[in-house]
């Protein structure tokens, strides 16, 4: 596990599109994080890494964005999906596999997520800005990200 922490929004963004340049297109990328803690600005970040430079928001009521990068990102909300038969209806499962597959509100599908996936918690530091990002799952790059 790696620990860092960011000391603004833009830190975040820098930080994810570090780490998106370790990514190989078919991950699954499992945020998990209070509200306001960065996951949507992590992503964005991310996107920028591969090349997406356009507007990335937080899926929230259309529950996936898809971006068209150097690999097809696929975003999704779980806020609301509260069962097996709502992730289903996502069509989440059809999107393993062929892109990148980033996931706010994991905490809601846990038990459902890829065992190998990547799973990064975000929540808030000590300060105003502040916040602590730990990485799960990218152990092999951990002397890379900072």
């Amino acid at each position: 596990m790696k620990k860092i922490i960011s000391k603004s929004v833009i830190e975040t963004e820098n930080i994810a599109e570090k780490i998106s340049s370790f990514l190989k297109g078919d991950e699954v990328i499992a945020l998990f994080g209070d509200l306001g803690a960065g996951k949507t600005a992590f992503t964005r970040g991310l996107a920028r890494g591969l090349g997406f430079c356009d507007g990335v928001s937080s899926p929230t009521f259309a529950i996936i964005n898809e971006y068209n990068a150097r690999y097809s990102i696929y975003h999704f909300d779980m806020y609301r999906i509260k069962s097996e038969d709502d992730l289903y209806s996502t069509g989440y499962y059809d999107y393993l596999h062929n892109g990148i597959v980033v996931i706010e509100w994991s905490e809601n599908i846990e038990e459902y997520l890829e065992k190998d996936c990547i799973k990064i918690s975000l929540s808030y530091g000590k300060k105003e800005n502040e916040r602590e990002i730990k990485i799960y799952g990218m152990e092999e790059y951990e002397d890379f990200i900072s």
